[in-house]
């Protein structure tokens, strides 16, 4: 329980795991990772409850803006610094130099345009399923994208001390596997378009962190935010996709 709170208090703005012990115990359990993604998703999917009545375009700009007031835009900048950096003609140690200056430049404000469109487009397509589908596939999405925050840290190399060796140097491979075992229930929420939320946002996420490993030689914080980030984006579209075609 003490991870679980130490991991709503890294991955939300609820006022709680904000505690040294919760945090330490966070960072040891990678499992908290999706375990929280379950509790962030339901909470994240509460204005589909409107889609019956009010306007499907309505509800997907409420969800979004709701979803970042919960959770913030601390992950959100990790796709800005990396999109800043991918631009970079020059080796990892310039693309890293460019991910500690606080300016946007125009390869992350291009990056966030894209993830925030395909979000926005996302929750409208999602708004327009049968509302228990909806809320199965929102929060597979969001438990894919912490199974992929989970992975970076399982299987991630930290280029240097900061926020992404915090979780590299306590996790190995072998504590991914309770992480997803953690995660696969959610499959069962809605078949098949759960299952295709998290094994697609799962596998986007994990494709995103090892390109900005490659990147700039290792993962940081915003690899460990961009994977987050594009495995949810992914996540709603395979699910919609998926009850599309089913």
């Amino acid at each position: 329980m003490s991870a679980v709170r130490g991991a709503l208090g890294f991955l939300t703005r609820l006022p709680v795991g904000h505690d040294g012990d919760a945090w330490t115990a966070f960072r040891a359990t990678p499992a908290a990772f999706p375990l929280a993604g379950y509790l962030v998703g339901a909470a994240v999917a509460v204005p589909l409850v409107a889609a019956p009545v009010v306007p499907a375009a309505t509800v997907a700009v409420a969800v979004v803006a709701w979803l970042y007031l919960l959770t913030g835009i601390t992950h959100l900048d990790g796709v800005a610094d990396l999109g800043d950096a991918a631009v970079v003609h020059g080796d990892a140690g310039e693309r890293v130099d460019v991910l500690k200056d606080s300016a946007l430049g125009v390869g992350g404000a291009a990056a966030m345009g894209v993830v925030l469109l395909g979000l926005g487009l996302g929750m409208l397509a999602v708004s327009g399923l049968p509302l228990r589908v909806a809320v199965a596939v929102v929060v597979a999405g969001e438990v894919a994208a912490k199974l992929a925050m989970a992975g970076v840290a399982c299987l991630g190399t930290a280029r240097h001390e900061g926020l992404g060796s915090a979780f590299t140097e306590r996790s190995r491979g072998r504590d991914l596997l309770p992480a997803v075992a953690v995660a696969v229930p959610a499959t069962l929420l809605s078949w098949p378009s759960a299952a295709a939320a998290l094994v697609a946002g799962t596998a986007a996420g994990a494709l995103v962190a090892r390109w900005a490993s490659r990147l700039v030689g290792g993962v940081n914080g915003d690899a460990f935010g961009a994977a987050n980030e594009l495995a949810r984006v992914v996540g709603l579209h395979a699910g919609v996709i998926a009850w599309t075609l089913s």
